[in-house]
């Protein structure tokens, strides 16, 4: 079976839960639609434990790309340089800290092989399930630009504001995390949101809510608490 997830920011307990909920095994795949670290606690365990799973795809979330770019400055160094301090303070409030103090307490050597399998991972990835078409991302453009790809860079894929109240393609699913379904439409509030060939994930797991999968081939929605 291929399976969904989006937004855990640090939920390790509700991933693990979640994992045995829909009975993850080597047959099946995973694809985690970014925003893996930040917020929550155990982010940083999280990637870990993806690294080791073969089966698990990751795509690139915009908080995974902040602290990609600001951990490899850290590396070599015991203090975050001046040249960098205030978008380091910006990624810090938006729940930055757990991830940089996790990060900061790993061997050298996990380090490394953490920031390279980081810097791998997907903006985007499009796939066949059964007869189904699916486009995986964390997030996209509005619907103009999704439509012209020249006009718009790969960072729209983690920071793009979707509009959710239109049909981007007809003969394809657009699946996404990275903004919570309560946001979108209050009636989904700790739910997975379809409407208009959209399907959006985050279900909120960080603040509360349910963390959400789906599985591709059947359309199952699965929770965790």
């Amino acid at each position: 079976m291929v399976y969904a997830m989006s937004d855990l920011h640090g939920c390790y307990d509700k991933y693990v839960r979640m994992l045995e909920r829909i009975g993850f095994c080597d047959d099946d795949t995973l694809y985690i639609l970014g925003d893996v670290v930040d917020r929550g606690p155990d982010g940083i365990k999280i990637l870990l434990d993806m690294f080791d799973r073969k089966n698990v795809i990751p795509i690139r979330g915009n908080h995974d790309h902040m602290a990609w770019k600001l951990l490899k400055l850290t590396v070599n160094s015991e203090n975050i340089g001046d040249d960098i301090l205030e978008i380091t303070r910006m990624w810090f409030t938006d729940g930055g800290i757990p991830t940089y103090k996790a990060f900061r307490e790993l061997r050298a050597a996990d380090k490394k092989r953490l920031l390279s399998y980081v810097s791998t991972f997907f903006y985007f990835q499009e796939i066949e399930v059964g007869e189904k078409t699916f486009f995986l991302s964390h997030t996209v453009p509005e619907k103009e630009k999704m439509m012209d790809p020249e006009s718009f860079s790969l960072l729209e894929y983690i920071v793009g504001e979707p509009e959710y109240d239109k049909v981007y393609f007809e003969d394809k699913y657009i699946v996404t995390g990275h903004t919570p379904t309560s946001l979108i439409d209050e009636s989904c509030d700790g739910r997975i949101y379809k409407k208009n060939n959209h399907i959006a994930i985050d279900c909120g797991a960080v603040f509360g809510s349910p963390l959400g999968c789906i599985c591709l081939d059947t359309m199952e929605e699965f929770y965790v608490d």
